[in-house]
């Protein structure tokens, strides 16, 4: 090789290292771009002509809606929620006809459960067989979920991790918020007993896909919003119980009012444990 070609390669890798630097910092300029788009992507996928049992996986789901008699709200099973022909209701669960989103619309005057003021348009975790899901905190759990909320009056719980058996408090472990300013708040119960300490996570504005994962890693909560997470102990008193999911539409606000309510679009929702 002579000199003069020695000199021709090393210019040539030259060029190649500074275009490839070059189309990286054009990248990185459109990163939240390509992520917008992967979204939009994501939710084209969702068929907009079919219950929302034709679009997510509703075989471990039961919805709670916020009609019924007082004390006593109106719930769907998983055998009517799943398949592309599963339940819909045009007022308060249905497919969006624009985007396929699962979409829950929670009144303030709607019926509310026992121990409860507020009402809600909400799924809760159920086994594959029909029965009420009902795990140990032994174990990886996670709950993911991609949505936006459109309208809220205070603010909304968006996903919980619930107490099940193993005691008599009907509390929840943790609540994920979504508040009227755009704050995305996390709950944790201080104790079986009540009391919430509150976690500001982010700021989201009203009407804007975000995600979330809430999770139980290692006997830790784990919360992942827009892709970071923050980790939190477990109170002690709260070992001996077991736990369960819930996501949707758990409005944080009660009046007279058919008008005033949070509308909640879910975009994905998946469970795992393991």
């Amino acid at each position: 090789m002579t000199a003069a070609n020695g000199t021709t390669r090393r210019i040539r890798k030259m060029i190649t290292a500074v275009g490839a630097m070059v189309i990286a910092a054009a990248l990185s300029g459109v990163v939240g771009t390509a992520t917008a788009r992967t979204a939009a992507a994501s939710s084209t996928a969702l068929d907009p002509s079919v219950p929302p049992g034709g679009n997510f996986d509703l075989s471990v789901w039961e919805l709670q809606l916020p009609i019924g008699s007082p004390g006593s709200p109106t719930t769907i099973p998983p055998s009517q929620l799943k398949g592309a022909g599963g339940y819909t209701n045009p007022a308060y669960f249905w497919t969006d006809k624009n985007d396929g989103s699962m979409t829950f619309w929670d009144p303030e005057s709607g019926v509310t459960t026992p121990n409860s003021n507020y009402p809600r348009s909400e799924l809760r975790e159920m086994n594959a067989d029909g029965s009420a899901a009902d795990w140990a905190l032994s174990g990886t759990h996670r709950l993911s979920a991609r949505l936006r909320i459109v309208s809220v009056t205070s603010n909304v719980c968006v996903g919980q991790i619930h107490l099940g058996s193993g005691g008599s408090s009907t509390k929840p472990l943790l609540e994920l918020y979504y508040h009227s300013n755009g704050d995305i708040v996390l709950g944790l119960e201080n104790s079986p007993d009540g009391g919430q300490t509150l976690h500001t996570l982010a700021n989201v504005a009203l009407g804007t896909q975000w995600s979330y994962v809430i999770a139980i890693v290692g006997g830790r909560i784990q919360i992942t919003v827009n892709g970071s997470t923050t980790s939190y102990p477990i109170a002690s008193g709260f070992g001996s119980y077991h736990q369960y999911f819930k996501a949707g539409d758990y409005n944080q606000s009660a009046s007279d009012s058919t008008s005033k309510g949070a509308k909640v679009k879910f975009y994905a929702l998946t469970v795992a444990h393991g």
